[in-house]
């Protein structure tokens, strides 16, 4: 970072940002549909993680919405909000994962390797889409990851489908269900992170003499 007298300029979304976050939203709520009826029809922990995770992207894109006008400080604390959930959502597939151990419950896997291969396609399309924002601040950041943590998961939960049709068990399933949840959590972390340190930065920059003062809006 250069040195300077005069504080910096609050970072701005890059042009065409706005543009990616609604179709990716659409995108996501489209599966969540999608992939939440699958789930219930085939009883895969790792297809109802999955959808959960496109409802949880959708809720996320819109918060990315709301607050990209707004300055740095607004938009790490949506990041922030952002981080938590995602590992909300890993500790949540983790707990259902062994409650199905306890349950005992098989999954059908021709469902799930079709719904996963069609989520595939719409994860590694978005993940196209945002590719070019990842090094952005980390509500940009926070964007790519769920991109490329759901094309992750799809290819897991179709490499899951295949093990449960060859072995006619659960584990399959079960353990990209938990892979899925780890993956949720490391992921959850690294934005919240990211955004303390764009909070940070934002409330330096106001507490300088003659900050913008956009940068905490």
């Amino acid at each position: 970072m250069a040195c300077s007298c005069s504080a910096p300029e609050p970072k701005s979304p890059a042009p065409g940002f706005r543009r990616a976050l609604w179709i990716a939203l659409w995108v996501n709520l489209a599966m969540f549909f999608v992939e939440g009826l699958a789930s219930l029809s085939s009883g895969s922990v790792s297809l109802m993680a999955d959808a959960i995770d496109f409802f949880g992207d959708s809720a996320n894109y819109i918060l990315s919405l709301t607050v990209l006008s707004m300055g740095m400080l607004w938009r790490g604390r949506a990041a922030m909000v952002k981080g938590i959930t995602m590992t909300v959502f890993g500790l949540v597939i983790w707990a259902r994962a062994v409650w199905v151990v306890q349950a005992g419950i098989t999954p059908e896997p021709l469902t799930m390797g079709a719904v996963g291969l069609l989520a595939l396609a719409a994860n590694v399309s978005v993940a196209a889409l945002l590719f070019r924002f990842r090094e952005g601040d980390s509500d940009m950041r926070s964007v790519w990851l769920c991109s490329r943590n759901d094309a992750v998961s799809n290819i897991a939960v179709m490499v899951a489908a295949l093990g449960v049709f060859g072995t006619g068990s659960a584990w399959p399933d079960l353990i990209v269900a938990a892979i899925m949840g780890t993956l949720a959590i490391t992921a959850g972390i690294s934005v919240v992170r990211h955004a303390r340190s764009d909070i940070a930065e934002a409330k330096a920059s106001k507490a300088q003499p003659g900050a913008a003062s956009s940068s905490s809006r």
